[in-house]
């Protein structure tokens, strides 16, 4: 029976909402369990359920497996508190269909103010929360391709970057977390196809289980074709996908207690294991974990991501490894033309050369030392224009042709200039930078005669015995190749006598001319390291400490270094 605003049966409302096409319900709270006590025939359209099998029953019959219990505790709620609600909640129909129904609950009171009813209006509005859902799907679908398309751009950045096979390991698993995995492990072979991988990097969400990824990779001794997920994925077999692990790792690995008992550490809930790939071979496996109790559970589409971002570092790590290779076989050549150091009678002769990191191919700087048949000492050190094969050529043609004249007991000028004549003359190199100095025997003081001649490259520092530090920059001349000399030669020579104990360095300009930092400064710090040197310090020592604090953090150029530590000598012919 519906009431009008006198309390009286009112016949013209009751028949608008019998004809209404809205659901209207009508329920008695002051009996037990609140039950319907009326429904209009849209109630019964909507629902399913004739009036007779309505009534008497809370509408919660309505509810099933996948209604929401927030929603209905919040109409709970109101119903207590003897409010208005409105809440959209999943229904479902007496043949089992779930609907959307949005439900508005009113309190009925009397003219005393007591609760009498409550009228409930229902409407199915499965169309729009479905168009709704839809579309929040789709946002959320873009949302994750957009967010997955960044992820791997930063990926194929990061490991674009990388130098070496571990550095390009270690950018991939860094670039991963916690993007795409809580955990993230890439074991490489040594062998494509065979042997036992290296856990070359491991990341991790929580740094504490960094050291337990590497753990449980040393337990299981994955090797290729072996009986686990990893060793299958090295063998070539498919990608392995694993939606959800065991909770347990005595579920896991039985016949391993060890790795059980790591494997209940990292609380570990979703794997997938797909092979890193280049060229046709197999070069390791990228593993990509979840972790209880928010990690994700792995699908299909997770797993065609991690394959593609597997492809794209098979790439990178294989041509890491293709330059580590060429890179060593590059420095293997260089030291190859470049002489070695032996003892040289009353003097300390200390030398190095590092190779820069910029290309995989061989540089020009050189460097030679000579006991030459007079008894003087010849120095040399040079850098020839160019980084590649024609470069190193030309220095080791440039050394011979400077061994030669020296050889002969030219003076360093002469020598200079006739090496500039040839070089010029056959077309040997473009350009070159170079120091030759001749130091002489000792004299009857046990001091020795330096004269120096300079084209075109950085001077030489000469630290004397009473710690002053002297820049031999006297009569600097073009580079070799830059200018076609006279015949009459062009190149002074400049002279400085050393007295016993003195240290002389000649260096390339790959330790002072460094991208990005003043020339100037960097020449200074060469300076103030020289100066500072304990006094006698051997030429081992001196060379050490030098690249020790000099050296670029990023070694982009070559850089040769050579140190010289005079000591008293009996002169020629003396008892």
């Amino acid at each position: 029976m519906w009431y009008g605003g006198d309390g009286q049966p009112d016949g013209l409302c009751e028949r608008a909402v019998v004809a209404s096409n809205m659901s209207f319900t009508i329920t008695d709270p002051r009996q037990d369990d609140n039950p319907l006590v009326w429904v209009n025939p849209s109630f019964t359209a909507l629902t399913g359920y004739p009036v007779e099998d309505a009534l008497g029953r809370n509408c919660r019959f309505l509810q099933g497996r996948n209604t929401d219990p927030g929603a209905v505790r919040r109409i709970a709620d109101a119903l207590r508190e003897q409010r208005p609600v409105t809440e959209v909640l999943l229904n479902y129909r007496r043949d089992g269909t779930a609907f959307w129904n949005e439900i508005a609950i009113s309190p009925v009171f009397d003219d005393w103010g007591e609760l009498v009813n409550f009228v409930g209006v229902q409407n199915d509005v499965t169309e729009r929360v479905v168009v709704e859902q839809e579309r929040r799907a789709a946002l959320t679908e873009a949302e994750e391709a957009r967010a997955q398309l960044r992820m791997l751009a930063e990926a194929t950045t990061q490991m674009t970057a990388a130098l070496g096979v571990v550095d390009a390991c270690k950018r991939l698993a860094r670039s991963l977390v916690p993007e795409l995995a809580d955990l993230c492990a890439v074991d490489v072979l040594d062998v494509p196809g065979r042997g036992v991988p290296r856990r070359l990097a491991v990341a991790a969400r929580d740094p504490a289980d960094e050291d337990r990824l590497h753990e449980l990779g040393r337990l299981r001794n994955y090797h290729v074709g072996g009986g686990s997920d990893t060793g299958h994925v090295l063998a070539g077999d498919r990608p392995v996908l694993v939606p959800e692990l065991p909770e347990r790792g005595a579920d896991r690995y039985p016949e391993d207690p060890a790795a059980a008992a790591v494997y209940d550490t990292l609380r570990l809930r979703s794997v997938m294991v797909v092979p890193v790939r280049a060229r046709g071979r197999v070069l390791g496996a990228l593993t990509l974990i979840t972790q209880h109790p928010y990690g994700r559970r792995y699908g299909p589409r997770h797993l065609h991501l991690a394959t593609d971002v597997a492809g794209r570092a098979g790439l990178a790590i294989d041509n890491a490894r293709l330059y580590e290779t060429e890179h060593a076989a590059a420095a293997t050549l260089q030291r190859s033309l470049l002489p070695e150091v032996s003892g040289v009678p009353g003097v300390q002769v200390a030398a190095r050369y590092l190779v820069g990191v910029d290309g995989n191919q061989v540089g020009g700087d050189w460097y030679d030392v000579l006991d030459l048949p007079d008894g003087a000492l010849g120095l040399a050190i040079g850098d020839v224009a160019g980084h590649d094969l024609r470069a190193a050529a030309a220095m080791g043609q440039l050394r011979g042709v400077l061994r030669s004249y020296a050889w002969d007991g030219g003076p360093p000028g002469s020598v200079l200039d006739r090496c500039d004549q040839l070089v010029q003359g056959l077309a040997m190199a473009t350009m070159a930078t170079a120091v030759y100095a001749r130091v002489d025997p000792p004299d009857a003081d046990g001091g020795r005669m330096l004269r120096y001649a300079n084209a075109g490259h950085p001077a030489p520092l000469l630290v004397e015995p009473d710690g002053t530090l002297v820049r031999l920059d006297a009569h600097s001349s073009p580079m070799i190749g830059a200018i076609r000399p006279p015949r009459s030669g062009c190149r002074g020579e400049g002279a400085h006598r050393c007295l016993p104990g003195t240290l002389l360095l000649l260096y390339t300009d790959g330790l002072t001319d460094v991208v990005g930092e003043d020339a100037d400064k960097r020449t200074a710090l060469l300076e103030r390291t020289l100066a500072e040197l304990p006094f006698g310090a051997a030429a081992e020592e001196v060379v050490e400490r030098v690249l020790d604090v000099c050296s670029p953090q990023r070694l982009r150029d070559d850089v040769a270094l050579l140190a010289v530590r005079l000591d008293r000598r009996p002169p020629v012919g003396a008892e």
